[in-house]
């Protein structure tokens, strides 16, 4: 298999960030996986933004983005975030619960991966739904990528800050049965580098851009 192409935020160098218009672009120009960050307003709404919000807005929902899942086969990177109030962040558990009746709602255990840099989140639904695949979520954690997934629930897979990859731990995730799917990398000489480490997958911003490279074989 190659290396999977997600959106993230959609598409957020052609298209305004978590926006329907966003994720459906990135559908039509052929990715993989939709990443997008998970909140909820005041009300207990889970809404598509980077930043909580009281109320919703003009942010789409949850649920008008799993809608979007009849339009092709990809799969959803859902990162729940976490935050200091306002509005109050729920628990992990109830945050879990919000987010999985969603998911089940569509039938989508299969297609979603959740994701976060709380690791009591993935804890949370791991508990809650051992099946669904969970992936942590690193800025800066230097540990071997298995390590850090072992700790945030035994992780299937490892998304890190992409300058924090090495064709070193790749193969170690890889030998301990977990995939790589770095972010946020956006021009060819980041995309060649993670390419030579053998990645699983790449966030990007710009996914038309990284399929057309990825189907060109201008990483040589």
């Amino acid at each position: 298999m190659g290396i999977a192409v997600h959106g993230h935020r959609g598409a957020r160098a052609r298209m305004p960030e978590n926006t329907l218009a966003a994720f459906e672009y990135a559908i039509r120009c052929g990715s993989d996986a939709l990443e997008m960050d998970l909140v909820t307003t005041g009300s207990r709404e889970v809404v598509i933004s980077h930043d909580p919000v009281s109320e919703r807005g003009i942010a789409p929902t949850l649920e008008d983005v799993l809608a979007l899942s009849s339009l092709g086969a990809f799969e959803y990177d859902l990162e729940i975030k976490t935050w200091q109030g306002p509005p109050a962040c729920p628990s992990p558990e109830e945050f879990v619960r919000l987010v999985l009746d969603k998911i089940r709602a569509y039938h989508l255990e299969n297609r979603v991966v959740v994701m976060s840099f709380d690791f009591e989140v993935l804890r949370a639904m791991r508990r809650a739904a051992p099946a669904i695949r969970l992936s942590a979520l690193t800025d800066a954690d230097p540990r071997d990528f298995h390590e850090i997934a072992r700790e945030a629930a035994s992780a299937e897979i490892v998304a890190p800050q992409f300058a924090l990859v090495t064709a070193a731990k790749v193969s170690a995730a890889h030998a301990a049965g977990m995939q790589v799917v770095p972010w946020t990398a956006n021009s060819p000489n980041e995309w060649n580098r993670l390419i030579a480490a053998h990645v699983d997958g790449i966030i990007t911003d710009d996914p038309a851009a990284l399929i057309a490279y990825l189907r060109n074989g201008d990483s040589g």
